[in-house]
């Protein structure tokens, strides 16, 4: 599947039935996730984000005022697999629960937790995008969500 394509709740169904038990380390290998939040018609909106795992959840930072932070609060059940940067799918994605955390402890920890990670990239790419904001006129530092995501026990 690919970024963007189509994908009804039959298919997240489906797809839960196929995955094994394995540790978040070895499902989700690599830098991106992709993360499946669903319309209210069941239509399946993939995203690739950058993440972290702290061995029990994935987390993954996004602007609390976007389409998929509405579309996760309305429905917290998603789909989550390993990706590309274009969000072409690695494996196939396993249904998980999300959680939207707005709380500034905890997005300085996800933060951490990212810059840790990606080191150089993430500060970078942190730039680029409060640099973007001022230009655009808003406030360098938009409002952050972080997304703690579990993956079905059943999966792991």
């Amino acid at each position: 599947m690919v970024r963007g394509t189509l994908m009804t709740m039959d298919t997240r169904d489906a797809m839960a039935s196929q995955a094994i038990e394995r540790p978040l380390e070895t499902l989700f290998p690599g830098r991106y996730l992709s993360v499946t939040s669903f319309k209210r018609d069941g239509t399946g909106v993939a995203t690739p984000v950058w993440f972290v795992s702290n061995g029990t959840r994935l987390y993954a930072l996004t602007d609390a005022h976007s389409a998929k932070v509405r579309r996760m609060r309305r429905d917290p059940k998603v789909l989550v697999a390993p990706c590309r940067p274009d969000g072409k799918l690695r494996r196939a994605p396993v249904p998980a629960h999300v959680e939207v955390l707005t709380a500034t402890p905890e997005l300085d920890r996800v933060q951490r937790l990212l810059r840790d990670r990606y080191k150089v990239s993430y500060r970078v790419i942190a730039l680029i995008r409060r640099l973007g904001r001022r230009l655009r006129g808003k406030p360098g530092v938009g409002d952050g969500a972080a997304l703690a995501i579990a993956v079905d026990q059943r999966l792991r």
